[in-house]
């Protein structure tokens, strides 16, 4: 008994999880922020905002001495001269050396100051590169979101149609076996039905596909169980639309972060101008270098008299015809020193400045001074073309936001007429003044004009959100 309480324990812990996680709903603001943190296209950003990161700390280093350190140890076989004795002999030696260079820039005609102003520049623009990024995932976000609230509404007035028109059929059919209508009435209403019932798949269909849209943009995979809350948003008038469009651009030329990776991407080719101009002026570096070396050869210990031929002739005395002769001596060879002492005896230092005047390098520095010219004046251009999208996006978005309003305004009264229409229509039918064909193309365009009222609505809903977005108020409040 006890184990079989505990299984039923663990069923309804796993099944209350199971249901937890089936019930939760996304708000607009846990989208965003999901979005976010696993959009793959901000991943990316993020990595390039990292490699910018490191392309600053490559200027940085190139402001600092390069050390390096070299060793090797080699061996020689076979005819090979005696550095010892200075002969030609076959043997087997063995070398070993080290050293350590060290060589500093003085001056490079400003490369790395430019290379380093360059880098941060670089990581200022991949920042601005995220923001823009997460900016637009987040207005994708808030359209996937508005289009799925969107979707659920048209689905319940399909669905209170077709529930509305089920119940005209069964008074339909009452009535025409009461032989009150005739029986196309009756036909005419089924077929209503099942228009009907085929306006609810179709609502259906747009909605999971909606569902799919934003779990796809959020990286969901289970978007069968993927569900938003049902939030409710007012139609109202924003306080932007009460503003000229006009200052509503210069607030967007200093908060827009399109305008200010364009600005920075200029910089940049200001920099590349410089780095490529330092090229024409002179070099000078300090070096330095320390080295020694070892072998395996025999060291001459002192000198001894050749036995087999003790003196050598060198020239003869005039008068006496006498020969003049010189001792012979061979070296006395010994074993050679020990490694670290000949380390020790064989140290050698090398230090200077060298300076590199760069006279004719075959048009090299001079093509990159044009090219980096052209690179700036498109920049220059690109800058330019960025704010005059800018004027066209605001103004544009204005535009929009503005005629959403009156579309939504103007479904309004259509719905309004269109209500009183079909109650008019709904009397006339009840006492058998108005056919069913009649009757449910009142019906139709009440359902028509409600759909228009909720995608008039969702629509002024966005473009005000686009109009805030230019203005710099931000899709939702950061954490």
């Amino acid at each position: 008994m006890k184990i079989k309480n505990i299984l039923l324990g663990f069923l309804f812990f796993a099944c209350g999880i199971v249901f937890s996680q089936e019930s939760k709903k996304w708000t607009l603001e846990e989208c965003v922020y999901y979005a976010l943190e696993n959009n793959i296209s901000i991943k990316n950003s993020e990595l390039d905002k990292d490699l910018a990161g490191i392309e600053k700390t490559s200027a940085i280093g190139n402001f600092l001495p390069s050390a390096n350190a070299t060793a090797s140890h080699s061996w020689n076989i076979g005819l090979n001269q005696n550095i010892t004795t200075g002969l030609l002999e076959n043997q087997t030696t063995q070398f070993t050396s080290a050293g350590l260079n060290v060589g500093v820039d003085i001056y490079n005609g400003l490369i790395n100051q430019n290379r380093l102003r360059r880098a941060n520049l670089s990581k200022v623009a991949s920042q601005y590169q995220l923001t823009k990024m997460q900016e637009d995932i987040g207005l994708n976000v808030a359209n996937a979101f508005l289009q799925i609230l969107f979707n659920k509404e048209n689905l319940k007035v399909q669905q209170e149609q077709l529930a509305t028109n089920r119940k005209q059929l069964e008074r339909s059919t009452d009535l025409l076996d009461a032989g009150v209508i005739p029986r196309g009435d009756l036909l005419d209403m089924k077929a209503t039905v099942a228009s009907d019932e085929q306006r609810v798949i179709l609502a259906e269909n747009a909605l999971l596909i909606s569902k799919l849209s934003l779990a796809q943009l959020l990286q969901i995979e289970d978007f069968k169980n993927f569900d938003i809350i049902d939030q409710e948003y007012d139609a109202v008038q924003n306080p932007l639309l009460l503003q000229t469009p006009e200052s509503i651009y210069q607030k967007a030329k200093e908060s827009r972060t399109e305008l200010k990776i364009a600005k920075t991407n200029l910089e940049i080719a200001e920099r590349d101008l410089a780095m490529s101009k330092g090229a024409y002026q002179p070099r000078l570096q300090g070096f330095y270098s320390f080295s020694t070396r070892a072998t395996s050869l025999e060291r001459v210990t002192g000198i001894a008299l050749n036995p087999t031929n003790p003196t050598t002739v060198i020239g003869v005395v005039e008068d006496t015809f006498q020969n003049v002769v010189q001792p012979n001596f061979n070296p006395v060879l010994g074993r050679a020193l020990p490694i670290l002492d000949q380390f020790e005896n064989n140290k050698g230092q090398n230090f200077g400045v060298q300076l590199t005047v760069p006279i004719f390098n075959g048009f090299s520095a001079r093509t990159n001074v044009q090219r980096s010219k052209v690179a700036l004046e498109r920049s220059k251009i690109l800058y330019e073309q960025e704010e005059l999208t800018l004027e066209r996006n605001v103004f544009t978005a204005f535009t929009d936001a503005k005629g959403a309003l009156n579309a939504h305004e103007a479904a309004l009264v259509t719905l309004e007429a269109r209500e009183e229409s079909f109650v008019y229509a709904k009397e006339r039918f009840d006492v058998g003044l108005m056919n069913a064909f009649d009757f449910s193309q009142s019906q139709t365009l009440l359902a028509n004009a409600q759909s228009e009222v909720l995608r008039t609505k969702y629509d002024y809903i966005f473009r005000t959100k686009i109009l805030e977005f230019y203005f710099g108020i931000p899709i939702i409040q950061t954490k």
